[in-house]
């Protein structure tokens, strides 16, 4: 049976332009003879929009603005999709019955949107509500990590209304020097700061509180950059381990998703078997420690000393072009457009697993 995806992307966050860019090319690999995709975009304002004449064969939505001609509308759940209302005059534009949700960063991959499709009683790919929601906030999902014996950075926790809880002095003491400031629910390294001395730190947490009102000093763990992919529900895999080879400082928002020569993918990474295994081993168990389901990627830092932490869960990956997590599955043997349709009966699988739950307690 084929079916109708929805590509839901743009959203509020710093993170707009990079979803467009994933958006894009999730449309274009997608195995058109078992999916038809319906792009459904959300503007910087938070509107939900649809332009029932944008092509979505040959798609960029970076270059060719998909909002200038959409119209502003709102979902409906029927007995066997989702509809796409005009608020004008409450037409029906289109309908879908399954959601690849690709808005990144916050109210995409926080548990919001993931609330409101559940809402809807639709499957959707990536984690559940909670899933996503823990791992957007590093700070407890560090404690999850703990628990679960996964070794992560030594931090900090400060709160906006109480920042100089601890001085610059206590900290450094601590930390040492570097170190990172960064906002607790925000990703894709957006205000991530490195901090060499008390001026950068004091304009490092006013950056940080741009974004979020609680944030997070961590040790700098100086080494190797290193991701792994994550793909299942119950019984989940890992993939080969790829490695970041930053050529800025640090692996910043732009290196990630916008400069091409900001950094260098080596898949698979430039380390021994043995190291490999335990970062693929602890990729699964940190996806299963945040009650994690479909995909993530798991990022992890390992320094010249050889000690290893695991640094952040995306659970909404990027997609873009130069993105790590269709590559490294591509070298895990899985190509990208089976990757998606795996994404897709992943979330579908879910969903009826789900449903079949729901009548079972009604019983």
């Amino acid at each position: 049976m084929e079916r109708k995806i929805a590509i839901i992307f743009g959203g509020k966050s710093a993170e707009h332009e990079v979803s467009l860019a994933s958006a894009t090319n999730i449309c274009n690999a997608m195995d058109c003879k078992r999916f038809t995709p319906v792009l459904l975009g959300i503007d910087k304002k938070g509107e939900w929009c649809y332009d029932k004449e944008y092509p979505t064969t040959g798609v960029n939505l970076v270059k060719n603005d998909y909002f200038s001609k959409a119209e502003h509308v709102y979902l409906s759940s029927s007995k066997s999709h989702i509809q796409v209302i005009e608020k004008k005059s409450n037409r029906v534009l289109a309908d879908f019955d399954v959601v690849f949700p690709i808005v990144h960063g916050t109210f995409g991959e926080d548990g919001t949107l993931q609330g409101i499709l559940k809402s809807l009683d639709v499957p959707f790919v990536g984690p559940d509500v909670l899933g996503s929601a823990i791992a957007m906030d590093k700070d407890i999902a560090k404690r999850l990590f703990r628990s679960a014996g996964i070794p992560v950075a030594s931090s900090y926790t400060l709160y906006k209304h109480d920042a100089s809880s601890y001085t610059f002095e206590q900290i450094a003491a601590r930390l040492g020097l570097p170190c990172f400031v960064k906002p607790a629910n925000a990703g894709s390294s957006v205000g991530v700061s490195k901090v060499t001395n008390e001026a950068e730190y004091l304009n490092a947490l006013q950056e940080g509180f741009r974004y979020d009102n609680k944030v997070l000093v961590e040790e700098a763990v100086v080494g190797k950059e290193l991701e792994c992919g994550v793909l299942g529900n119950e019984e989940a895999r890992a993939s080969v381990v790829g490695e970041i080879v930053a050529t800025e400082s640090f692996y910043s928002y732009d290196a990630k998703y916008i400069s091409s020569t900001g950094a260098t993918l080596q898949v698979p990474a430039r380390i021994d078997a043995a190291l490999s295994d335990s970062i693929r081993e602890y990729a699964v168990r940190a996806f299963h420690a945040i009650g994690c389901e479909g995909m993530a990627r798991v990022d992890f830092l390992l320094s010249d000393s050889g000690k290893l932490v695991l640094n952040e869960i995306n659970t909404l990956p990027g997609f873009t072009a130069i993105s790590m997590y269709p590559k490294m599955w591509e070298q895990t043997g899985v190509p990208e457009k089976e990757l998606i349709t795996e994404l897709i009966m992943l979330a579908v699988r879910r969903h009826e697993r789900d449903t079949n739950l729901s009548v079972a307690v009604k019983l």
